[in-house]
């Protein structure tokens, strides 16, 4: 992993705790473009456990929204149950978020002939 492209990690576990609090500061594809993340960056991120710890999050969050009797819908009302839903919507797709722009700039970086912009 790059030295420089370990603070992004920090900075995703920073906005995921944000989020938490209804926080929402962190546009990742905007922050990645500043920051002019190379593919294999963000292809390493894609695979890393911050990334495997959003998808858990946000997988999570929907079956809390989701709802049910069993064991598990009851130790998640137990984690999440001080979140009120419409703000754990809003939570799981922040968070979900993270991760689309996390693919989109993996795939708008892929190598070959750009498309030229037509100024009107």
């Amino acid at each position: 992993m790059d030295t420089n492209f370990h603070e992004v990690y920090f900075d995703v576990d920073q906005a995921i705790d944000y989020a938490f609090e209804n926080k929402f500061v962190l546009k990742f594809y905007d922050y990645l473009k500043t920051r002019q993340a190379t593919r294999k960056q963000v292809e390493e991120f894609i695979g890393s456990e911050t990334s495997v710890e959003i998808s858990d999050l946000v997988n999570e969050l929907e079956e809390y929204l989701e709802g049910g009797t069993d064991n598990n819908h009851k130790m998640l009302r137990e984690a999440y149950g001080h979140i009120p839903k419409p703000q754990a919507r809003k939570i799981k797709t922040y968070l979900y978020s993270i991760l689309e722009d996390a693919w989109k700039y993996s795939h708008d970086k892929r190598p070959g002939r750009r498309k030229k912009t037509i100024n009107k």
